[in-house]
Formats: C-alpha cells, sequence, structure tokens
C-alpha cells in the first residue's frame, strides 16, 4: 500500500509538472558540444521556449513523454517514497537524543543517508523510463529541434529501439549519471523539505499542518535541490539522449559521465552544467510540493480508512508520527 499511495502521489505531480519538465530538457540539449555563439539559439528562457512550444507543436508539445514521465515516477518515487515512509514510521532515522520537550528528533545524517540510499535505488530500477522520457520530451518539430532526434513513436517503440541497439545494457545507458542525479536530489530533497518546514513551524511562520507551510517548504527545499541536482540531470540528459552505433551500442558523442562533463565544460563553458537552472527549479518546487502533499493526504486517508478514525489528520505534511 505504501508503493500504491507514493505512486499515485507522484503521477498527480507530474502530470501538471510535465511541460516544464520538457523544456527543460529542450533548454538542455540547446547548443551540444558548440561553443556559445556558434549555434542559433532557438530558446531563450523558460518563458520564451514554452511559448514557441504551444504555437509550434501545442498543448501535446508541452506534454511529450508524459506517459513514460508518469511510469518513471511510478516506479522512482514509488520505490523512493516508500522505502523512505518505511524508515521514518520504524524509527530508523530518529537520533539517539531528544528535544527539550523529550520528544524524539530526527537526525539529519541519517535523514541525508537515507535519502540518498532510497534514491539511488529507485533511480536504477527505473532508469530504462527515464532514458525513453528524455528522448521522446526531445523530439520537437524540426524548426524547434534541439539535440539527437530519435523519431520514436511510442514508449514501447522506444524501449525496443534501445535494446536492438545495446541489448538489456542499453536501457540502462546514463544510468550511472542518473544514480547520481537523484541520490543528490532525494538526499537534498527530503533533508531541507523537512528542515524547512520545521523551521517555519518553529519561527511561527506558518503552522506545519497547513498548506502553506508545505508549499514554502517545498520552494525553499527547491533552491538547495537545484543547485545540488542540475549539473547531473545536464549530463543524464545528454548521455541518455545522446545517439548510439547501430553496431556497436556504443553512444555517438560521449563515453562516459566524466567524458559527458569533460567534452561540455571544454565546449561550451562550465556554465553549461547548468543550462535550464529555472526550469529545473520552477518543476522541482511545484512538483515536491505536490507530490509530498500528495503523498501526506493519502498516507492519512489510508490510515483513518484502516483505523476508522474521524477528524484531524494524524501526521502532520512532510512529518512522522511520533
Amino acid at each position: 500500500m505504501d508503493f500504491l499511495i507514493s505512486s499515485v502521489a507522484a503521477v498527480g505531480a507530474v502530470i501538471i509538472t510535465n511541460p516544464m519538465d520538457v523544456i527543460k530538457t529542450r533548454l538542455q540539449l540547446q547548443g551540444e558540444l558548440k561553443a556559445p555563439g556558434q549555434y542559433v539559439k532557438v530558446y531563450n528562457n523558460v518563458l520564451q521556449a514554452g511559448f514557441q512550444m504551444l504555437k509550434t507543436e501545442g498543448i501535446r508539445g508541452l506534454q511529450r513523454g508524459v506517459y513514460p514521465a508518469a511510469l518513471y515516477q511510478m516506479v522512482m518515487n514509488g520505490t523512493r517514497l516508500s522505502l523512505y515512509h518505511k524508515l521514518q514510521v520504524n524509527g530508523y532515522l530518529n537520533s539517539s537524543s531528544k528535544d527539550g520537550s523529550g520528544a524524539t528528533r530526527l537526525s539529519n545524517i541519517k535523514c541525508v543517508l537515507a535519502g540518498a540510499s532510497v534514491g539511488v535505488i529507485s533511480g536504477f530500477i527505473a532508469s530504462p523510463l527515464y532514458l525513453v522520457k528524455v528522448q521522446l520530451q526531445s523530439q520537437a518539430d524540426p524548426r524547434l529541434a534541439v539535440g539527437t532526434q530519435h523519431n520514436h513513436n511510442s514508449v514501447i517503440a522506444a524501449l525496443q529501439a534501445s535494446m536492438r541497439t545495446g541489448g538489456i545494457t542499453g536501457l540502462y545507458r546514463g544510468a550511472s549519471t542518473s544514480l547520481l542525479r537523484v541520490g543528490v536530489g532525494s538526499a537534498a530533497q527530503l533533508f531541507t523539505y523537512t528542515k524547512c518546514r520545521d523551521a517555519l513551524h518553529n519561527a511561527g511562520v506558518c503552522d506545519m499542518k497547513s498548506w502553506s507551510n508545505a508549499l514554502a517548504g517545498a520552494m525553499l527545499s527547491g533552491v538547495a535541490v537545484t543547485a545540488c541536482m542540475t549539473p547531473f540531470d545536464v549530463l543524464s540528459t545528454r548521455l541518455y539522449n545522446q545517439g548510439v552505433c547501430s553496431t556497436t551500442g556504443k553512444g555517438l558523442l560521449y563515453k562516459n559521465l566524466l567524458d559527458c562533463a569533460m567534452q561540455i565544460v571544454r565546449t561550451e563553458g562550465p556554465l553549461a552544467l547548468y543550462k535550464g537552472w529555472g526550469a529545473v527549479y520552477l518543476r522541482i518546487g511545484p512538483h515536491s510540493f505536490l507530490s509530498l502533499v500528495f503523498w501526506d493526504v493519502l498516507k492519512d486517508a489510508h490510515q483513518k480508512w484502516k483505523t476508522g478514525a474521524i477528524g484531524e489528520s494524524t501526521t502532520p505534511v512532510g512529518g512522522v508520527n511520533e
């Protein structure tokens, strides 16, 4: 049930935030391995990119890759959040010390390590779906195309194409970067979200159970997550989207994570590792808020259904039963 609750919460969030994910992918692929000024900028910023895509490709363009994105979120966040919740409710994340009132406290180190660990596990399991998501999101009208265009007709066709060129391992091309991306992002998100919400509550800014506390915590947490995760996000997008040799199954542009990072920095400059950071943040904040709030609401509803309880929530949004 924990997996189902986490999956449904994540899918609900991705349907709303997928357009920003598509914009992020396009911005990260623009000017691939070309020096600044040596290519025509199709996308100037988040707003202009969204408007261009809507005008040229319509709503379907902004929702490209939504099916693998939803499946990816189901598998990745379903695994990640359910495992993290299990660790929370079983007390594995608690500190050995108590706060002033004698209540159990969360251990910062345990929260970070747990967030990273469940992120790596879930990221690896869901890696093939992330590969398909990126490749479908990059597919565009020729006037807006950036990066390698794979021209897949469906999720199944994309998975079959990857297996034809690289076998089972072809489905996990770029997984090493994805593990770092999800591990770093998960640790930063699950730790800073909880801490930001606690700080806002303790400072008397907004009550822990309020939606404003959840939204503010998600947006503040999004700053830290964006700063930590964007370079790995850019590397993941490039490695997953690159073309592959039909005979060897090896990437045509990048050999591995290190080679990808070095080529980007050498040809596009260090700031290229933060391409699309604005879209990353505008996706992460709302996505964190929606998925984590949906997660808590569904958990609370399930708890009430099991116990037959009626009335006030037993678990504050983002909090832990103590």
